[in-house]
């Protein structure tokens, strides 16, 4: 192969590279394949791709038929997996609206409130070996990133608007989703996921991002995992937050999602992936906004009595609402609140001068998250405590 096709080959990669919105660009991240041509080394770009070495220019070398046909029997074995996978990779539209569009429009405001450390997490970080690796999966605005200076860190959250946050400051981050992540099994030597799982509205999502952070550290690695609580520590917080109750007919907002009441027949609509520029541009909702019908319905004290996970009591409540309130002279740094308002995703507080918007999360009960690991074979609980309103466990990778 020529120096010209090498560097064409260049270019191409690097476009797609920025297409995808990866900020991260160092290979061995990545749970790709190696294609190596020449001296240059370049990351596979999907993950169908085979491991192939050229010497020289003597173009791509082919396998021979036991190699073929071992490779081939691989990846048939693997399809049933992959296929089961599919469902819970598949993001419910109460996630992309109450959360990925959410965490986007407020993510400068976001990151200027995310500063702190709390102790048990710093604790954890600062025990780990000089030299390890740390995968930090929703990794917000980077405050963990580098908080120990022995230690190597790589980052990545769903959000594209934090991940450049971290990008700017320097750090090692990409764009991923928390049930899938883009490394290889076993890179890391340790993973943290800190107050992300609760962001996710279904059980089967839940342990998948689970499952992920176990596979993408190495045998005998470390993965640290907080969640928020139903057990707050401060009451008067919960009394803000608007339930998710199983009252008023069911209305599944994607497969797989927890019910949501909705008061017309309709589906909440999707805000468009990319936010638009201007109010202008952004589709206004004509009934009146699912949200705030859905605040006056669950203050309601009707009951029902169609689904076994009726809620009986506070203490039973687990699918919450919780109010982001972006400042009036924040909301307008692009498009975002804008769209939210037209499409009845938030609403303004004049008394408080902010864009209000709504938060999914689903808060754990004692014992939730060991629950959830208590059927994966590859990994134990080495230690399990309640933080700051928070249940945390570490993990530690036994195959």
């Amino acid at each position: 192969m020529s120096a010209a096709s090498d560097a064409l080959f260049w270019v191409m990669f690097c476009n797609i590279l920025k297409a995808s919105r990866c900020y991260y660009l160092s290979r061995e991240a990545f749970r790709l394949p190696t294609v190596i041509i020449g001296s240059v080394s370049y990351s596979g770009i999907f993950t169908t791709m085979r491991e192939v070495k050229v010497k020289g220019a003597s173009g791509f070398c082919s396998l021979d038929s036991g190699e073929e046909s071992q490779i081939l029997q691989s990846e048939s074995a693997s399809d049933s997996h992959r296929q089961a996978s599919l469902n819970v990779q598949f993001t419910p539209e109460i996630e992309k609206k109450y959360v990925h569009h959410v965490y986007d429009a407020i993510a400068p405001h976001f990151s200027s409130t995310r500063f702190a450390k709390w102790p048990k997490v710093a604790n954890f970080l600062s025990s780990l070996p000089s030299g390890s690796l740390v995968l930090d999966a929703g990794c917000g605005n980077g405050k963990y990133l580098g908080f120990n200076p022995d230690c190597f860190f790589i980052g990545c959250d769903i959000s594209a608007p934090l991940i450049k946050i971290c990008a700017d400051r320097g750090y090692e981050v990409l764009v991923a989703d928390a049930v899938d992540l883009p490394y290889r099994t076993g890179f890391g030597d340790a993973a943290i996921s800190i107050a992300v799982l609760h962001h996710l509205s279904t059980e089967g999502r839940r342990k998948k991002a689970i499952e992920e952070l176990i596979r993408v550290v190495r045998k005998g690695g470390l993965v640290l995992i907080t969640v928020w609580a139903v057990e707050q520590e401060d009451k008067s917080l919960v009394a803000k937050w608007t339930p998710l109750t199983e009252k008023y007919g069911e209305e599944w907002i994607g497969p797989g999602s927890p019910h949501v009441r909705s008061p017309s027949s309709r589906t909440l609509q999707s805000i468009p992936e990319t936010e638009e520029s201007s109010l202008g541009e952004c589709k206004k909702e004509s009934d009146q906004s699912a949200t705030q019908s859905l605040q006056e319905k669950t203050s309601q004290s009707e009951s029902y009595s169609g689904t076994s996970c009726d809620v009986k009591d506070a203490n039973d409540q687990q699918e919450y609402f919780v109010p982001w309130h972006l400042p009036y002279h924040r909301a307008e740094v692009s498009g975002a609140s804008a769209c939210a308002l037209a499409n009845g995703l938030a609403k303004k507080d004049d008394k408080k001068g902010a864009v209000v918007y709504n938060r999914y999360y689903h808060v754990f009960i004692e014992g939730e998250l060991e629950r959830l690991v208590a059927g994966m074979k590859d990994a134990v609980i080495v230690d399990r405590f309640f933080d700051k309103s928070n249940w945390c466990i570490v993990l530690k990778k036994t195959l």
